[in-house]
């Protein structure tokens, strides 16, 4: 087994003993819908955990914006020479205490982990009660948690390894909500981190000069156009992956709010306020 595969089951591990300790406590309290809420406190658990290392990247991301405009004048006077550029930027990087390195860095720490997770509530959320006990059992490490029945996969009443698509028969429009709400918070965490109103002037000049750039425009469709492709995934995933996801995003809000502010969501929140 190469490296990649051991330290991927090893992670996979940790996650479904936490997953199933957290059950175990819950159902001890006699706590309804015990799985849905492990779900969501193993998500909150795991955002815990990946804290200092998402924190280190809203606070880089935040530095990068707040030096766009210096950015832009570099490259406006030093047009056409792409090595003092370089040399301007990363001397700028220097003195605003800028790694470039470090965004990557805390991805490639934050992924195995993501990874490991997901597939873990793919699996659990899928495989049919005597399976999913014989599964579980036989990947825990402390045998006095082990399951003797099937746990209920339902969370107020909704099947948690159903997706809203086989689902709409049976509850109606209101299952729409699912998709829409996990679409809506992921836009929400996108509209935080990637815009503010500092970068809506620099590309409103830009526009003036027809001299926006592909980063820009991309950075805007991606917007809209990845929180759409979110919430269309979860319309045919298990609703489990659904609630683990939202909850995900929740909490990146908060510690994006708490780091940051509101971001971009300043100006939307300005338009909504009511003129005096």
């Amino acid at each position: 087994m190469n490296p990649i595969d051991l330290i991927g089951n090893f992670l996979h591990g940790i996650i479904l003993n936490a997953l199933v300790i957290l059950y175990n406590a819950l159902s001890f309290l006699h706590i309804p819908y015990a799985l849905g809420f492990a779900l969501i406190l193993l998500t909150v658990l795991v955002r815990f955990v990946l804290y200092p290392f998402t924190a280190s990247q809203y606070k880089m991301t935040k530095k990068q914006k707040e030096i766009s405009p210096h950015l832009s004048r570099i490259k406006e006077l030093h047009k056409g020479d792409n090595k003092r550029i370089q040399e301007e930027t990363m001397k700028l990087y220097k003195e605003h205490g800028i790694n470039p390195a470090t965004g990557c860095l805390t991805a490639l720490i934050q992924f195995p982990i993501l990874i490991a997770l997901y597939t873990m509530l793919q699996k659990i959320v899928s495989l049919k009660p005597q399976s999913l006990v014989a599964y579980v059992n036989k990947s825990l490490y402390f045998q006095s948690f082990k399951l003797h029945a099937p746990w209920d996969q339902h969370f107020f009443g909704v099947p948690l390894g159903q997706s809203p698509s086989h689902l709409v028969s049976v509850l109606g429009p209101t299952i729409f909500l699912v998709p829409v709400a996990t679409a809506l918070f992921q836009f929400l965490q996108s509209k935080m981190m990637f815009s503010t109103p500092m970068e809506t002037v620099i590309e409103k000049e830009a526009k003036k000069e027809n001299k926006e750039d592909f980063a820009a425009a991309f950075q805007s469709q991606s917007m809209y156009m990845f929180p759409a492709m979110i919430g269309l995934l979860s319309f045919t995933l298990p609703i489990g992956l659904s609630l683990y996801w939202n909850t995900f995003s929740i909490f990146g809000i908060l510690q994006q709010y708490k780091i940051g502010g509101l971001g971009g969501l300043e100006g939307m929140f300005r338009k909504l306020r009511p003129l005096k």
